[in-house]
């Protein structure tokens, strides 16, 4: 077995190897994963989309993210798997972040926790932090926050907002996230961004000057119906089950399967 990945290992791998991450929220998929060698595996709140038929990421629980961390996490071995806080496990209280953060942690078994934010979210890292549980942060598009952004909108377009998002980024390093998600940017602030901080950054729609990568395994896959513009699709799942699907259908109703080789 290979050396586990922890969150020292990521942060000092910045300007030494680039990083690959996925979500996954299955135990089948992530031992696929962890099998490829993949660094970090993300419990994203994206299986509110993905998984779950929800129009955002907004509806999941806390509960349904314990679930699916604790699948991935039987399914791995090396691969460091990080939760997504849900929308409103974090934002109301530190108490309730250590709590929703810990909970991933011990019950799931989770190596860290995800959170959107910037500086003014620093309090709540340092905090989780100093408690023992390693932070990625997430700043740009943040999916949460779709209602307030207006939707999913590419951020830090005017030298205003970039500014704005190097400070945050400076403030979430600061605080001692070992990794920082810069999802929904012009590839230039992103460069400007993971040349700032002393931890890797992680590109999702950010263009390819970032230390790592991440995208949604549906979209790798390619069983998103309409994928986003950054997304790259690796392969046709999504074509090739829907012929298996119907060669399964026409085989039944035809009276070809199951053939002999089927019976006990």
């Amino acid at each position: 077995m290979s050396t586990p990945w922890t969150a020292p290992r990521i942060r000092a791998a910045k300007g030494q190897q680039r990083l690959a991450m996925l979500t996954a929220y299955d135990a089948t998929t992530a031992r696929l994963m962890d099998e490829a060698g993949l660094p970090m595996i993300l419990v994203g709140d994206s299986l509110g989309m993905t998984a779950l038929g929800y129009a955002n990421t907004l509806p999941v629980t806390l509960e349904q993210i314990l679930h699916h961390t604790a699948a991935v996490v039987r399914g791995v071995k090396s691969a460091m798997v990080i939760t997504d806080l849900p929308f409103l496990t974090y934002q109301v209280s530190l108490e309730r972040a250590l709590e929703s953060a810990g909970r991933c942690l011990k019950e799931a078994g989770a190596a860290a926790v995800k959170i959107e934010g910037g500086a003014f979210r620093a309090p709540v890292v340092g905090a989780l932090v100093e408690n023992g549980i390693p932070v990625l942060g997430h700043i740009g598009l943040l999916p949460q926050s779709v209602h307030a952004m207006g939707g999913f909108r590419v951020q830090g377009r005017t030298a205003e907002d970039a500014a704005r998002l190097i400070e945050d980024a400076r403030a979430l390093d600061e605080a001692g996230v070992f990794a920082l998600v810069l999802e929904g940017m012009p590839a230039e602030v992103a460069k400007q961004i993971t040349a700032a901080v002393t931890m890797p950054t992680i590109g999702i729609g950010a263009g390819p000057h970032c230390d790592g990568q991440v995208l949604v395994i549906n979209d790798l896959l390619g069983l998103t119906e309409k994928p986003p513009k950054f997304a790259k699709a690796y392969v046709d799942v999504r074509a090739a089950m829907r012929t298996a699907i119907a060669g399964y259908k026409a085989e039944v109703e035809g009276g070809q399967f199951p053939g002999p080789e089927h019976c006990y």
